[in-house]
């Protein structure tokens, strides 16, 4: 077989190739390139790590809520200290929440699970109510200084 054959065939398996393989829409591939998701494991223990992941996030970030709504105003006027201790506790576990959340962002996108973009959507709405919150520690500290 000489070098222009070989070449040739090359190309016709290479043009099979990319036919075979699904095309993504515009968006998807710019959430890949954002979450730096370069490849899809989709199996069934990748879309259980998903899960798990999204589980951890979402109990993370009760914690958080119990913590910072709940359990410090409570024990701020009982233990006598001020709001500012409870700003950096606030923070620590607003930018857990974060990297748990976009850890599980990640694992979904990984998989290439069906409602990735579900999840995109929910995890955006925390992420937003996590930045309110991190502004307004972070003021409480500014101000307390």
């Amino acid at each position: 077989m000489s070098a222009v054959d070989e070449l040739s065939e090359t190309q016709e398996q290479s043009s099979s190739i990319a036919e075979l393989a699904p095309t993504r829409p515009t968006a998807d591939r710019f959430m890949r390139a954002l979450l730096r998701v370069n490849g899809i494991k989709k199996t069934r223990k990748a879309e259980q790590s998903a899960h798990r992941n999204m589980q951890i996030a979402m109990i993370i970030t009760g914690i958080r809520c119990i913590i910072t709504y709940l359990a410090i105003p409570i024990a701020v006027p009982i233990i006598g200290l001020s709001g500012a201790v409870s700003a950096p506790i606030g923070i620590g576990l607003s930018i857990i929440a974060v990297v748990t959340g976009i850890s599980s962002l990640r694992q979904f996108w990984r998989s290439d699970h069906k409602y990735r973009w579900m999840y995109t959507a929910f995890i955006a709405v925390i992420f937003i109510v996590l930045a309110i919150a991190l502004v307004s520690d972070i003021s409480t500290i500014v101000r307390g200084a």
